[in-house]
């Protein structure tokens, strides 16, 4: 089943762990910070917001 995340912009440092870890579901917007560019399955939502060091991925 397919996941939709989403990233809190006040949040976000735009290190960049989830656009390279993930460039098929995250990538940067105009500002350097993430966005969520496409769903993806649940194994990967939660590596995504795990491994996010400012906490600023979750699900939608």
């Amino acid at each position: 089943m397919a996941v939709k995340l989403k990233v809190n912009k006040d949040a976000c440092v735009g290190c960049g762990l989830c656009v390279g870890s993930y460039s098929d579901v995250f990538a940067f917007d105009a500002d350097n910070k993430a966005e969520v560019v496409a769903e993806c399955d649940e194994s990967v939502a939660e590596e995504a917001i795990a491994s996010c060091p400012a906490g600023a991925i979750e699900k939608e």
